[in-house]
C-alpha cells in the first residue's frame, strides 16, 4: 500500500487536473497529440520492424567482430551475442593475425581490420525467427563480405554463423 502524503496528494491532484484537460482535447479531437486514436494502446516492448533491430544488430556485431581482428576489441565482449562455436572461431582468427603480425612484422598486416567500416546490410527472414544477412565492410585496405545466420533463442538474438571473407 503507498502512504499518500500531501506532496503525494498535491501531485496526485496535478496529475488528474492534466489528464482530465488531456481527455477533453481527445475527446474534441479523437486522438492524442501524438496521434493515436483513443482506445489503441501500443505495446512498448514489441519492436517496430523486427528486420529493423535485426538489421542493428547486425550492424554491430559485424563492426565489433571487425574490431576484435584488429586488435582494439577483447572478444568477450561478444560473449552474450555469438554462439560458443562462432566466438572460438574468431577468437582463433584473431590470435592468428596476432601471431603473425608479431612474427612478421609486416605493416600491411597491421594495417588489416583497421578503421573498419559497415557500409551495407541485407537481411532476409528465412524463416520465423530466423535470420540471414550480408554485409560490406571497409576498411584500410580492402573491401570484405560477411554473412550472418541470426536466430532467436529464448527472447534473445543469437549469431550461429559467421562468416568472414
Amino acid at each position: 500500500m503507498i502512504a499518500v502524503t500531501p506532496i503525494r496528494a498535491e501531485q496526485d491532484r496535478a496529475a488528474n487536473a492534466s489528464n482530465q484537460t488531456r481527455e477533453a482535447g481527445v475527446a474534441a479531437s479523437g486522438t492524442t497529440s501524438a496521434g493515436i486514436s483513443r482506445g489503441a494502446h501500443p505495446s512498448p516492448l514489441q519492436p517496430v520492424d523486427e528486420a529493423a533491430e535485426v538489421r542493428a544488430i547486425i550492424r554491430g556485431t559485424v563492426q565489433a567482430s571487425m574490431e576484435v581482428l584488429a586488435g582494439i576489441r577483447p572478444v568477450h565482449q561478444l560473449a552474450r551475442r555469438l554462439d560458443p562455436r562462432c566466438l572460438s572461431a574468431l577468437q582463433h582468427r584473431a590470435a592468428l593475425i596476432r601471431r603473425e603480425l608479431t612474427r612478421t612484422g609486416n605493416p600491411a598486416l597491421a594495417r588489416l581490420h583497421r578503421n573498419s567500416v559497415v557500409r551495407s546490410v541485407r537481411v532476409c527472414e528465412v524463416a520465423d525467427g530466423i535470420y540471414e544477412a550480408s554485409a560490406v565492410v571497409v576498411d584500410d585496405v580492402r573491401a570484405r563480405a560477411v554473412a550472418v545466420r541470426l536466430e532467436r533463442s529464448k527472447q534473445v538474438w543469437r549469431v550461429v554463423e559467421l562468416v568472414i571473407g
